[in-house]
């Protein structure tokens, strides 16, 4: 009796679980180039706190455990873990094997997207896996080093402290910058506690500014000749030691973006350089990563503000640094990315902005060969489509007024100031200007993500292409391998060439005795370079990029053998005869 009821019972279970499970589909309609129910659910039109950003983490490690993992690379000035992912397919080998792509962001604490962008890198590789070819096939063959934020005191410190959108650019070491033997006592004074530091004005007979008639949120500045109504006073604060100024200390002028190992200049020299290179923890943790990975090969940091594709040199003179070879890679690459991000320009460090001594992109390139980009995200031509680069106060005001509906400004209104008397307390607040409003925050990061995956992709990927075999006589044969390099990244740039930063590339022959081993530069003449020593495991100084790099034995004997490239930045690839 049992038997009978159980089958149309199980069916009639199975029915109406199937339209829950149809219901539930029908809510969503998949769009195109997103992951359509992710395991991980991350909204992408906000910023994290350094809580925040670990628990997404951690989400991502636990809900993809074959293709992501967590691990702490070091602690920051107040001991917070500095957290990396290591996103690849482990099935198929070592990721720390394979050629790889290292993305950080947040190395100025106010230039906060740079984490979300990474960190949506790090999901969109996970979520897209097995949905998409391309991602498949990438995370077979590459390795992915994610770190969303390397400064998180001072991000956390950013957001959850009253700031500007320019502060703090550093890290949380707090030193007496009035020299009045007190460190941080004359920092920002939040007056109306709204988490924002605006700006201070007051009526004056001989102001120099004007309220706006047609919008009272912006102050005009008045001809010379003529009286205007307020006076300009800086950013909110109190004169707290009584020396007459506001606002003289907090967090120590240092830039942890000037704390690098390759060109680093002192203080006096460089504005905001620390006591060494290397000398605070955080940028010494990434260092200490990237040294002990060597099949690093592409590099990406993520700053703000102004829309461009950075690369160095830092300073003229470094110029020889970058060689012709390495630049035609560099912009290759770059241009593409132009095409990619409408609104961002390629540009170099020295020559289209300033002079950078002891830059993170500098040592990555000059220290360790890695070919590094800085994106300076956001740019005002994502508003309206229009302008490049820095918005003006007046593009601002409409953004504000038709984009944000007044969420991005603190309306003027009156405080009784100890020193000042009555002012008047308002302006953008600290998360507009530098930082994407939510509407343009997940566009923006999804393009700038498939410009770092473009990059990732044309590091080396190695393949032995061909091997000819042929008989010379005396029992003996010749074997010819040809590695060929089917992306544009070489497995050594020039920089590391000339420095002999990395290892040669091995091709090892097993399984045939050889006799003789050589490099065969002109195939055309014969012209070979033979390797007298150990000639069973030849070094390749180089596999240029989408280029070929021809290997010759003479063995004896017959028998089947096998091939072996091992090339740190290009990975490991095996042929069997």
């Amino acid at each position: 009796m049992r038997s009978r009821l159980y089958t149309p019972l199980l069916s009639f279970a199975l029915a109406i679980l199937s339209t829950f499970e149809m219901a539930a589909q029908e809510k969503f309609f998949r769009a195109i180039g997103t992951p359509h129910e992710p395991k991980v659910e991350v909204s992408w039109n906000r910023y994290y706190t350094y809580d925040g950003v670990v628990d997404i983490m951690q989400k991502i490690a636990k809900a993809h455990p074959n293709l992501a993992r967590l691990e702490s690379i070091g602690k920051s000035v107040e001991g917070r873990d500095i957290w990396l992912l290591t996103i690849s397919d482990f099935k198929t080998g070592d990721p720390d094997r394979k050629p790889a792509m290292y993305i950080d962001g947040n190395i100025h604490s106010n230039e906060i997207q740079g984490t979300e962008f990474s960190l949506y890198t790090a999901w969109y590789l996970t979520e897209m896996f097995d949905d998409l070819e391309f991602i498949t096939e990438l995370l077979k063959d590459k390795t992915f080093y994610i770190v969303p934020t390397i400064n998180p005191d001072a991000r956390d410190h950013y957001m959850k402290e009253p700031n500007t959108p320019h502060s703090p650019r550093s890290g949380m070491i707090v030193l007496d910058n009035d020299g009045d033997g007190e460190a941080g006592e004359d920092m920002f004074d939040d007056l109306n506690g709204d988490n924002h530091i605006t700006m201070m004005i007051r009526k004056s007979p001989t102001g120099q500014f004007i309220k706006d008639p047609q919008d009272p949120r912006r102050l005009i500045r008045v001809e010379p000749e003529q009286q205007g109504d307020y006076e300009m006073l800086g950013f909110e604060g109190i004169d707290r030691d009584g020396d007459g100024r506001v606002n003289e200390d907090g967090i120590g002028y240092y830039d942890p973006n000037r704390d690098w190992g390759w060109k680093w200049q002192p203080d006096y020299v460089q504005r905001g350089a620390y006591k060494y290179p290397f000398s605070l923890p955080e940028t010494r943790a990434v260092a200490d990563f990237v040294m002990k990975h060597p099949n690093i090969a592409g590099a990406q940091s993520y700053h703000n503000y102004g829309g461009m594709i950075l690369r160095g040199p830092g300073a003229e003179e470094d110029i020889d640094t970058y060689n012709r070879d390495d630049i035609r890679i560099y912009d290759a690459i770059a241009k593409k990315g132009e095409e990619m991000i409408p609104g961002y320009r390629y540009l170099v460090v020295y020559k289209d902005l300033y002079s950078v001594f002891g830059g993170e992109l500098d040592w990555f390139y000059g220290g360790r060969g890695i070919y590094t980009y800085t994106n300076e995200l956001m740019v005002s031509y994502l508003y309206f489509h229009k302008n490049e680069g820095r918005a003006n106060q007046e593009e601002e005001l409409k953004v504000d007024k038709y984009l944000t509906f007044g969420d991005a400004f603190v309306d003027w209104a009156e405080y009784s100031h100890p020193q000042f008397g009555t002012i008047e307390v308002g302006g953008f607040k600290k998360n507009f200007s530098r930082a994407h409003p939510g509407f343009l925050l997940e566009q923006d990061a999804h393009r700038n993500m498939a410009f770092t995956i473009y990059h990732g992709y044309h590091t080396p990927k190695l393949s032995v292409l061909e091997v000819e075999e042929k008989t010379i006589g005396n029992g003996l044969r010749e074997i010819t391998a040809t590695i060929y390099n089917e992306r544009l990244m070489p497995t050594h740039s020039s920089q590391d060439l000339k420095f002999k930063i990395e290892r040669p590339d091995y091709v090892t022959i097993n399984g045939a005795k050889v006799i003789a081993g050589m490099v065969v530069e002109n195939a055309d003449f014969n012209i070979v370079k033979e390797q007298v020593h150990n000639p069973q495991k030849m070094e390749v100084a180089n596999i240029p990029g989408m280029g070929t790099v021809k290997v010759r034995w003479i063995v004896s004997g017959g028998g089947n053998y096998s091939i072996k490239v091992d090339s740190a930045k290009g990975g490991l690839v095996e042929w069997k005869k």
